[in-house]
């Protein structure tokens, strides 16, 4: 039976999850292109919202505590992740350079399927900040409440939502898109980000 302290718990969670996720990053700045250049959105969506959730799952569950203690798997982790954001970083500065034809559907230049869910996977799963603000921090805060798998839920709610939106709502940028300028000012844009993000990886921030 749903009780008061059940939905209190779940909006809890849905602001905290909202918190942590909605800042300009490297996923995000990815899924945004994506959704610009509506190429595999429903993919992308569904890879970054599904994995949050299983990470969001792992830290109400407990796992937090044995995350927070692995440093050596950490340490792996952020510097294949400073290695990938640097290497995206400088495709991104490559074809701000050398802009090639496209166009606002995304038609020309559109990444296969397989390379969409690989880079999608490497965005969500090699990224450090993932497993502390996910893992550590929100399965911490869950389990200090009375219902945390409620809290968890509303967590995970966000996560779902702002992919969503993120992803099949940046489309409205589209005619804003159809100027090369516009692609170009974007890839710079993508640059710094993936480059800012690897240098705080590697850093340990």
């Amino acid at each position: 039976m749903l009780t008061p302290g059940m939905v209190a718990a779940a909006l809890a969670g849905l602001l905290f999850g909202l918190s942590l996720i909605v800042a300009i990053g490297a996923q995000n700045t990815y899924v945004i292109r994506q959704g610009i250049a509506r190429a595999h959105v429903p993919t992308v969506v569904t890879i970054c919202a599904i994995s949050d959730v299983i990470l969001i799952a792992a830290g109400v569950a407990g796992l937090g505590a044995v995350v927070g203690h692995a440093r050596g798997l950490l340490l792996a982790v952020r510097l294949l992740g400073a290695a990938f954001l640097l290497g995206y970083a400088a495709l991104a500065a490559r074809r701000a350079l050398r802009p090639g034809t496209k166009v606002a559907d995304g038609a020309a230049a559109t990444p296969s399927w397989p390379a969409v869910v690989a880079t999608c996977l490497a965005f969500t799963w090699l990224n450090p900040a993932v497993y502390l603000d996910t893992v550590v921090l929100l399965g911490s805060v869950a389990v200090t409440r009375p219902d945390p798998w409620w809290f968890g839920g509303g967590a995970a709610v966000a996560s779902v939502a702002w992919f969503a939106g993120l992803g099949f709502g940046a489309r409205l940028l589209a005619p804003v898109f159809r100027q090369q300028r516009a692609w170009r000012a974007m890839d710079v844009f993508v640059a710094v980000v993936m480059t800012v993000t690897a240098a705080r990886v590697l850093a340990g921030a």
